[in-house]
């Protein structure tokens, strides 16, 4: 699919967590436009990405059978879907408030025009493309006050910390059939002890971000201390998955880590919310 459907249904996860964070009355037809422009908005990305790396993506056994490296859809009928999307995406997002839709333009352009072409030119493509990626989850809170302060701030650094044990993961993994389209990601640009290190290094600030809001600095964004024990304690775990790949340094110990970071992310959102109604 263009969209990328189980990345669409994350990114939108993340933003209706985000959203039940927020202060305020909850509202069935603004949650319902988040869900929707969300997810119009990604596929957009999606649809751009697999457009302009259409070339590579047939390189690559991971992404050959995409719509349009394998053909099945042409150049123009991807650019007219994408644009569709953004779009109306966005004109769902404008309904809800303009600072929203912002956001969800901003993250098209910085994955779309400096994410993708950047990847195939430096690993720092990682931190480029964490900045769309952590969007998702302040974009519910901005899209439920119209504001951005230190609570949204807070979420995105969340979600961005979170990017780096989760992709440098995928990376490892992954690091034959991305070499295959000239992409070397980890952050030395090797399978080797620096990057494995720099992944626990990350995972560890990923720990100690992600609990912020029990100091109670961060306004109306607030964590009880029984909520961030356990989100410490999932966060321990994913630091322990990080210093097996660290020793072992083995395809195992890789999707390992990114079998825990796929399961960390959603887990304390879903904490988050549920400690902000019990």
């Amino acid at each position: 699919m263009i969209a990328k459907f189980r990345l669409s249904f994350s990114v939108v996860f993340s933003a209706g967590a985000g959203y039940l964070l927020a202060p305020g009355t909850f509202s069935g037809s603004v949650f319902a436009a988040l869900v929707i422009g969300g997810f119009l908005v990604v596929g957009a990305s999606n649809a751009f990405n697999q457009v302009i790396e259409r070339n590579r993506d047939a390189l690559m056994d991971r992404t050959k059978n995409r719509p349009v490296p394998a053909g099945r859809m042409s150049v123009l009928e991807a650019m007219i879907t994408a644009s569709i999307m953004m779009l109306v995406g966005l004109g769902i997002l404008y309904q809800i408030n303009p600072l929203t839709a912002a956001f969800g333009a901003f993250s098209i352009f910085i994955y779309t025009l400096v994410y993708t072409p950047l990847k195939a030119k430096t690993p720092l493509a990682v931190f480029v493309g964490a900045i769309p990626g952590a969007i998702p989850f302040m974009l519910g809170w901005v899209a439920a006050t119209n504001d951005f302060d230190i609570e949204p701030g807070t979420l995105f650094a969340i979600q961005f910390m979170w990017q780096f044990p989760h992709f440098w993961a995928i990376a490892w993994l992954a690091y034959d059939d991305y070499a295959k389209a000239g992409y070397f990601l980890l952050p030395t640009r090797k399978r080797d002890n620096s990057s494995a290190l720099q992944t626990v290094v990350y995972t560890i600030w990923m720990m100690f971000v992600s609990i912020i809001p029990v100091f109670g600095f961060t306004g109306q964004l607030q964590l009880s201390w029984v909520a961030a024990a356990l989100i410490f304690a999932l966060g321990f775990y994913i630091l322990i998955k990080a210093l097996k790949l660290k020793r072992n340094m083995d395809m195992l110990s890789a999707r390992a880590l990114m079998i825990a970071s796929i399961m960390y992310l959603p887990l304390v959102q879903i904490i988050y919310v549920v400690d902000k109604w019990i």
